[in-house]
């Protein structure tokens, strides 16, 4: 679990950094997060 929290901060961090570099880029972004944070969620099951 302490891994999955980590994990999950870093793409966090990494996306909030790309939001504030291309703001176009939020849409992808977000839906990138989703998806990753989505199938940690499943694996992590």
């Amino acid at each position: 679990m302490t891994i999955h929290f980590e994990l999950t901060a870093l793409i966090a961090l990494i996306a909030g950094i790309l939001i504030l570099i291309r703001p176009r880029l939020l849409n992808y972004v977000v839906a990138l997060y989703l998806i990753v944070i989505g199938v940690l969620g499943l694996i992590g099951r």
